[in-house]
């Protein structure tokens, strides 16, 4: 016997607040049935897609929902609004019965991620990564010189595939036939049949600037996610097994904005269009998971944005270490805690320069409930990085409202 789905009706007067950022127990998320609400957040990083004006059959809420992480947006009602409240065990009923909800929102998800992952590179890496086909022969460039032979034979084959008059083709032909003995690279049609695909440690899945024309799901290992920024590698991700990536390409029908290469050997499941609109509703958990690992990655990269409008750089420290309890669901009280990363990956975390950040870091130090142990940071008291990070947003709030009423009285 099938389970009901029972979704209930909610409403709001004209300017109640729905949902409050940085709230906990995000157990609902909201689906508009009539009437319009507004979606503002403490930090106005980038613009949501469409505006911040939400009208019938939009939804709000998801994110912190299906990440089970707490609110990153306010919605306060325009008008008098009815809302459709969908509780977080509800979501795989609901794209059963209904997968163009599903497509909606993994859509517009998909788009989301892709505009957030860009803004974060623009502003943390000082770049806007190059997505034309040709940045196929720069990325095989990189890799030859770095005798990652494997993987700069994959990007050189798919330049060539893409981009077969491009200037560099004949050098790229040049350079295949001389690394082909040291290549372990598989999979170099992007119209492979095989459902389940084995690629070897170090293989490349898929080049960032190549078309992409499905999604992966990790059965076994784990697949890390590069780009290449200023003739620089940058890890994004290590992905492991349960894990989806790809996604984006395939929805949107956009070269691919990173490189999945895998980190070690690895088994995955490769999923096209059509099959995929199929699982949606013949696999809701495979989707809720999907909506789950979106969410998730949003939830992170907000964060990580909002982390960069912080002025004092201290307080992005301190921001930064609450955003990784956060992440890892860490209760703040006042037990003690030791973080996975050292200094040096802090800072770097939040991109300051080698020189400012030995600065910052001789300061964060000062702090006597902070110190290094086994390379590694420990607090006494989780409860004193929530104090401190908070203290810093409170003081760039009234930093920002005095700069703000000094232009008005201009």
């Amino acid at each position: 016997m099938n389970n009901p789905l029972q979704l209930s009706l909610v409403n709001f007067k004209s300017g109640a607040y729905i949902i409050v950022e940085g709230k906990q127990n995000a157990d609902f998320f909201y689906i508009i049935r009539q009437g319009k609400v507004r979606i503002s957040k403490e930090v106005e990083v980038v613009e949501e897609e469409g505006g911040n004006i939400l009208n019938p059959g939009d939804f709000f809420g998801v994110v912190s929902t299906m990440s089970t992480h707490s609110r990153i947006e306010t919605a306060q009602a325009l008008s008098d609004v009815v809302l459709i409240a969908v509780h977080r065990e509800q979501y795989g009923l609901l794209i059963e019965r209904n997968a163009p909800v599903a497509m909606k929102i993994i859509q517009q998800f998909s788009r989301k991620m892709r505009y957030l992952d860009e803004e974060l590179t623009r502003i943390s890496l000082k770049s806007t990564a190059e997505i034309s086909y040709s940045h196929l022969f720069e990325v095989a460039e990189y890799y030859a010189k770095q005798s990652k032979y494997s993987l700069a034979y994959y990007a050189y084959h798919q330049y060539t595939l893409f981009c077969p008059q491009g200037t560099d083709v004949n050098t790229a032909k040049e350079r295949m036939a001389k690394i082909q003995p040291y290549s372990k690279a598989v999979y170099l049609s992007p119209n492979s049949e095989e459902f389940t695909r084995k690629y070897p440690k170090d293989t490349m899945v898929f080049s960032e600037s190549q078309p992409g024309k499905e999604l992966y799901i990790i059965q076994k290992g784990s697949i890390k996610i590069t780009k290449i920024v200023n003739n620089n590698e940058v890890l994004l991700a290590v992905l492991k097994s349960g894990d989806i990536f790809g996604e984006m390409s395939l929805l949107e029908d956009q070269p691919r904005s990173a490189s999945a290469i895998a980190h070690e050997d690895a088994v995955l499941m490769a999923v096209n269009l059509a099959n995929f609109k199929r699982m949606v509703s013949s696999q809701p958990q495979m989707i809720t998971r999907l909506t789950q690992l979106l969410s998730e990655r949003i939830w992170a990269i907000y964060k990580q944005l909002a982390n960069t409008q912080l002025a004092d750089p201290l307080g992005r420290l301190y921001d930064a270490m609450l955003i990784q309890l956060e992440k890892l669901r860490v209760p703040i009280s006042s037990d003690s805690y030791t973080f996975d990363f050292g200094p040096v990956e802090l800072v770097n975390m939040v991109g300051l320069p080698k020189d400012e950040g030995a600065v910052v870091t001789r300061k964060l130090f000062e702090n006597k409930k902070l110190k290094i142990i086994d390379n590694r940071i420990h607090v006494t008291g989780k409860d004193e990085i929530d104090n401190q990070a908070k203290y810093f947003r409170k003081m760039e709030k009234i930093d920002r409202a005095r700069k703000a009423g000094s232009m008005k009285n201009r």
